[in-house]
């Protein structure tokens, strides 16, 4: 199993110079990948491009670029852009984001995001290989019918060796990550209820008669913190998990909170998310289990988290994107060395 890191959450909030100097320090201690996230503050590719110029091993990915945002070719020329800045490090993590962000700050419609999803991944592996693009679909037609376009091959690539990673909850969406994507970002994951998600993913393979041999199973583990004492921990996290629960959406439609009720948490979910929806934020924040907040961070002894890392390794995860619980840079690089000494 391998550790990818996080520029989201804690890091978020850091310059980049100080994401910089993380990353290359991590890269020193074999850490695998970097991950930036996408939602209503940085773009998840620019930061990437800024870091590839001044990295050498580590993977690049974004987790996630929202597909919504941006046109299925406009994603392939990026990350044929980034794939050759980076001498081919680049991870293309997609997904779909939810429906605040994509009707709220987009003013697209999130209507069949599966549908988008599929059109979306087709178009990009056309595009990569160099294809001309010719695409009759639901929400995608190119070139635009009755207008002066036609049928374009992107000067730059093809590029086959670009990796699609996609984020995915709902049911048929993971399987069909396992029938199109070669890795799946997952969030809202524990090992003693992965096969709750895992599976749909590997049903979607048989059906489209793959084999998951390479396939790539990333998953976080949020936060990371070498302690005996884990209570202050689990309060420190429990507004921001039930501002996911409760707020990651809406009441109709929210991935997260369908993910924690599968993962055996249905009636804190339920809970969480009416506090949360009825205005009592601190309410929402104290009914979040401790179990639910230690079962999805590595909080504990070195014993403890190497074991828990045995568990996520058991049950076919491949990679663990973590983010050290610190708030300076060098305690950050302590706690993620420890943990690369574990592995």
């Amino acid at each position: 199993m391998r550790i990818g890191i996080s520029l989201g959450g804690a890091m978020a909030s850091a310059d980049i110079g100080e994401q910089l100097a993380y990353v290359q320090e991590a890269e020193k201690l074999g850490v695998h990948s970097v991950w930036t996230v996408e939602g209503w503050g940085y773009d998840a590719v620019t930061p990437l491009a800024f870091i590839a110029g001044q990295t050498s091993r580590i993977k690049l990915g974004t987790s996630i670029m929202q597909i919504c945002a941006r046109t299925p070719a406009n994603i392939a020329m990026t990350a044929l852009s980034l794939a050759n800045l980076s001498e081919n490090r680049f991870l293309l993590g997609l997904g779909n984001s939810g429906p605040q962000i994509v009707e709220g700050l987009h003013g697209v419609s999130f209507e069949k995001p599966l549908t988008r999803m599929r059109e979306t991944v087709e178009i990009i592996r056309m595009a990569l290989a160099g294809e001309k693009i010719d695409f009759s679909g639901v929400q995608h037609q190119l070139p635009l019918p009755g207008g002066q376009g036609r049928s374009l091959r992107l000067s730059e690539g093809p590029n086959l060796a670009i990796p699609i990673y996609l984020a995915t909850l709902g049911t048929k969406s993971l399987q069909f990550t396992g029938a199109a994507a070669d890795g799946w970002i997952g969030t809202s994951f524990t090992p003693e209820y992965g096969d709750n998600l895992l599976d749909y993913v590997r049903l979607g393979a048989s059906q489209a008669g793959r084999e998951l041999k390479d396939f790539d199973v990333h998953v976080g583990a949020a936060a990371v913190s070498f302690r005996e004492d884990v209570d202050a921990l689990v309060e420190s996290e429990r507004m921001g998990r039930a501002f996911t629960i409760g707020a990651m959406g809406s009441k109709d439609k929210n991935f997260y909170y369908d993910a924690y009720r599968r993962g055996g948490w249905k009636e804190a979910a339920d809970k969480v998310q009416h506090l949360w929806l009825s205005g009592d934020r601190k309410g929402a924040a104290a009914a979040v289990p401790a179990e639910m907040i230690l079962r999805t961070n590595l909080f504990g002894t070195e014993e403890a988290i190497r074991e828990r890392l045995r568990e996520y390794e058991a049950v076919g995860v491949t990679t663990l994107k973590v983010q050290p619980k610190a708030k300076n840079i060098n305690d950050r690089l302590d706690i993620l060395s420890r943990l690369m000494d574990l592995l």
